[in-house]
C-alpha cells in the first residue's frame, strides 16, 4: 500500500500542534507515502511578501512535507518576491504552467526534466514536476498546476518577471511526454486551480489517477470521481488532513480517500 497525506489552503493557520500531528502521520507512512500541500499555505497576499520568507514553512518543515503546489498566495510577480515567499520551504515546490518572461512560451520539450519552458526557467524557484520513487517500489509522478495569475493578455505583464500558461493545456502537453519517459505507477496532479477546473482537468487530460486540489476551499469527505480520476480536497484553514490509500490490484491501482480532523 502507498499513502498520500494532503492539505490545502492553510492561509497561515497551521499551528505547532497540527504540525506535530502531521509529522507523526508522515512518519507512520515512512517508505510508503508522501505528505503534500496544494497551495496557499502562507500569510502573504497576492502582491505582498515578507523579505525573510514565510514562517509557516518552518512548521511545514517540522511536519516533513515532501511536495507543495504553488498557490496564488505563494506567487509574486517579482523575482525577489517569488523566491522570498518560497525561501524557507525545504520541500519541493511544483508548478508546470509558470515561466520566466524571457523564456519562450512553447511546448514543453526539456530533455532533462528539470525545467518547464526554455533555458531561462532556471530563474524559477519551482520545478514543473517531481518523480518520487519509494523504497516500497512505488513510482509516483506529481505535476503542479496553478491558477494563472499573470498572462500574456494582462497589462500587468509589463512589470512581471513571470507569466502563466493555461494549466489544462499545459497538462495536455506535458503529461504524455512524462508518462512515456518515467512510466509511473501513479500520476498525481497537485493543483491550485479550484474544484470546477479540476473536474475539467480530469475530463480533458487522460492518465491522471489523482487530483489533489486547492483554491476553492471545497471539503470532499471521500473524494469525487470524474471518469477514472479521483479528486480530493480538504476544505481550508487546517481543519482536516486528507488521506488517500492506494493498493495494486493486478495492473490497476485502487484508491480510497477520507478526511481526518487535524
Amino acid at each position: 500500500m502507498f499513502t498520500i497525506l494532503h492539505t490545502n489552503d492553510f492561509h497561515n493557520h497551521l499551528t505547532e500542534t497540527q504540525a506535530e500531528r502531521l509529522r507523526r502521520l508522515r512518519e507512520g507512512v515512512e517508505g510508503a507515502g508522501l505528505l503534500v500541500d496544494a497551495g496557499d499555505a502562507v500569510a502573504s497576499g497576492n502582491i505582498t511578501y515578507h523579505a525573510g520568507g514565510e514562517q509557516v514553512h518552518d512548521l511545514m518543515n517540522r511536519a516533513r512535507y515532501d511536495i507543495g503546489a504553488v498557490g496564488n498566495r505563494e506567487f509574486h510577480f517579482s523575482r525577489v518576491g517569488f523566491k522570498s515567499k518560497l525561501s524557507r520551504a525545504n520541500h519541493v515546490k511544483v508548478c508546470a504552467n509558470v515561466r520566466a518572461v524571457k523564456a519562450p512560451l512553447t511546448n514543453w520539450t526539456e530533455e532533462d526534466g528539470a525545467a518547464a519552458f526554455g533555458s531561462e526557467s532556471a530563474e524559477l524557484p519551482t520545478t514543473p514536476f517531481h518523480v518520487h520513487e519509494s523504497p516500497s517500489g512505488w513510482k509516483v509522478l506529481v505535476i503542479g498546476l496553478t491558477v494563472p495569475m499573470i498572462t500574456e493578455r494582462m497589462l500587468v505583464r509589463k512589470v512581471s518577471a513571470y507569466l502563466f500558461a493555461d494549466p489544462i493545456q499545459t497538462a495536455q502537453e506535458m503529461l504524455p511526454l512524462l508518462q512515456e519517459r518515467y512510466q509511473p505507477d501513479v500520476v498525481v496532479a497537485l493543483t491550485h486551480i479550484g474544484l470546477s477546473r479540476d473536474r475539467i482537468l480530469a475530463e480533458r487530460v487522460p492518465g491522471i489517477d489523482l487530483i489533489i486540489g486547492g483554491h476553492s476551499h471545497d471539503r470532499l469527505e471521500n473524494g469525487e470521481r470524474v471518469g477514472d480520476t479521483l479528486i480530493v480536497q480538504t476544505g481550508a484553514f487546517g481543519k482536516s488532513v486528507g488521506v488517500v490509500e492506494m493498493e495494486r490490484e493486478g495492473a490497476r491501482v485502487c484508491m480510497e480517500a477520507r478526511l481526518e480532523a487535524l
